[in-house]
């Protein structure tokens, strides 16, 4: 009721999301989920803001232990989920600061003429003082 108190809306409302009380931080010592630093009145380690996205394969595909100080930045969890949905489908990576919408990377395993195949909007490469031409990017599918 606190959180949804807290975030205007009506105490008795369901959460949009799954939540787990545990009164006596057993699954939050279990998972890792207590900041190193941050300490209660009693000396007890404050349990930190977790957050772990898993895949429909039932698999972690992503960790983020803010610490208790500091609060989840929510664009950023929906971007990361955002970007592990396209490249679990489709054969490409997300650059750094990446948005949806902007280019993506093609991954560096698939050859050129099936990129070439699966990007019919094209494929440019970022020149590199190297020569090499293993960033290779595409308009988002």
């Amino acid at each position: 009721q606190d959180i949804n108190a807290y975030n205007g809306e009506q105490p008795e409302e369901k959460l949009p999301f799954p939540i787990i009380a545990d009164a006596n931080r057993e699954l939050a010592v279990k998972l890792g989920m207590l900041d190193p630093d941050e300490r209660d009145k009693d000396g007890m380690p404050l349990t930190a803001r977790v957050v772990f996205v898993f895949g429909p394969d039932k698999k972690l595909k992503l960790s983020i232990l803010y610490p208790a100080t500091t609060g989840r930045n929510f664009d950023e969890i929906l971007r990361v989920v955002d970007s592990l949905q396209l490249t679990a489908y489709k054969k490409v990576a997300t650059p750094v600061d990446w948005k949806p919408g902007d280019s993506v990377m093609v991954v560096p395993t698939l050859p050129d003429e099936e990129a070439k195949k699966l990007f019919p909007k094209g494929v440019f490469t970022k020149g590199l003082p190297s020569g090499k031409k293993y960033l290779r990017y595409t308009p988002q599918p």
